[in-house]
Order: structure tokens, then C-alpha cells, then sequence
């Protein structure tokens, strides 16, 4: 009888570890975030920037990597300084896995010149290496924020391309260009369950 019970208990712990071995995170390809199970069209749309050291930065810098991408500006006095801290504290985590990059737009680029960012990135000890701060055309990154990552709830509601895009989230996309995860990056609640989505997004990948 104890020995029964024992083979059903280890039968179960089995099946339990295969299952969670085969967790996996949904896509998203829609401003609502509602859920995809199965991989969908869309992807990150093409851009070309320049980053902090004045390079020239596109989708193929982000080419088979997992990288974690936030909207910001760098005169913003509420949430920036949040999602950077936040970023920052990533990108230490993750300093010594190439597979795992960082990016952040500018949403105000006619103010956040190259050297701009280059400021930024040093008062907040900003590797390059893994994390570029991208500035460029207004109507490219509006676009891309908009159409990529659907960063702008009040373009769906409103369609004023002339409005001031700002959101809060970080958007988790994988070695494809596909977003599998959206997170508050203001709460360390949500970053700590960003960081266990990175465990599952590389298991996938493996």
C-alpha cells in the first residue's frame, strides 16, 4: 500500500515537472493584450535609429535575442525615472547573458539628441553594450510605438497622430519580434514576474 502510494506520488510529481517544462507565454498582436496561444503575424515593425553613442540601430541588432523594450523621455519627472531604476536593476540581473538586451525609445526626440542620451545613460551607469537609448524621427518612433508595440491607448481611442505618446509598460519580445509579455515598469511586482517570464521565454528558446 506504501509503496503504491509512494510510485503515484512520484508519478505525479513527473507529470507536474513535464507540465511545467512545457509552460510557455502567450503573444500579443493587439492594443487590448488579450492573449494569443498560438504564434501570430505580427512582429516589431522595421526602424532605424541612433543610440546614445551615435550608432545606427535596427531590428537586426535585436535579431535572435530576448530583449525587454520601455518608452520614455528624459526630462519626464513622474514615471521615467521609475522605468529606468527598474531597467537598470534588468540589465545588472542579466549583465553577463548575451541572449538578453535592453531597448528604450525616446518619445521626445526633438529634445533628446544623441548627447542627450549620453548624459542619461551615464547618471544612471547605462552599459551600451546591452542597452541602447534610441532617438531618431518623431513620425518613425511614433509609429513603431504604435503599430509595434501599441503603446498608445488614447491613438486607438482619439487617432491624433499628434499626440504625446507615454506609457508605463515594459514589453518583453522574443528572439522573433513578437511580444510575449506587457508589465507595469513602475512596480517591482511586476518586474519580479517579468524576470520569471524570461526564465520561460528561454526555456522556449532552447
Amino acid at each position: 500500500m506504501i509503496i503504491d502510494i509512494l510510485k503515484y506520488s512520484i508519478l505525479f510529481i513527473l507529470m507536474l515537472s513535464c507540465k511545467i517544462n512545457k509552460q510557455k507565454l502567450p503573444y500579443f498582436d493587439s492594443y487590448d493584450f488579450t492573449p494569443r496561444w498560438s504564434s501570430v503575424d505580427h512582429s516589431i515593425p522595421k526602424f532605424q535609429l541612433i543610440n546614445q553613442n551615435g550608432d545606427t540601430i535596427t531590428n537586426d541588432d535585436y535579431n535572435g535575442k530576448i530583449y525587454i523594450a520601455d518608452f520614455f523621455f528624459t526630462t519626464c519627472p513622474g514615471i521615467c525615472p521609475k522605468l529606468t531604476k527598474h531597467m537598470k536593476i534588468l540589465e545588472d540581473l542579466y549583465s553577463k547573458n548575451d541572449q538578453i538586451k535592453f531597448l528604450s525609445y525616446t518619445v521626445m526626440p526633438w529634445h533628446d539628441s544623441v548627447s542627450v542620451l549620453k548624459e542619461y545613460g551615464k547618471k544612471y551607469d547605462i552599459d551600451s553594450k546591452k542597452w541602447n537609448l534610441v532617438t531618431g524621427d518623431k513620425e518613425e518612433i511614433y509609429r513603431v510605438a504604435r503599430d509595434g508595440y501599441f503603446a498608445d491607448n488614447s491613438f486607438k481611442a482619439q487617432e491624433s497622430v499628434s499626440n504625446f505618446i507615454h506609457t508605463e509598460n515594459f514589453y518583453l519580445i522574443d528572439k522573433n519580434g513578437k511580444i510575449r509579455g506587457v508589465y507595469n515598469g513602475t512596480l517591482e511586482v511586476e518586474v519580479e514576474r517579468l524576470k520569471r517570464h524570461i526564465l520561460t521565454l528561454e526555456k522556449e528558446s532552447i
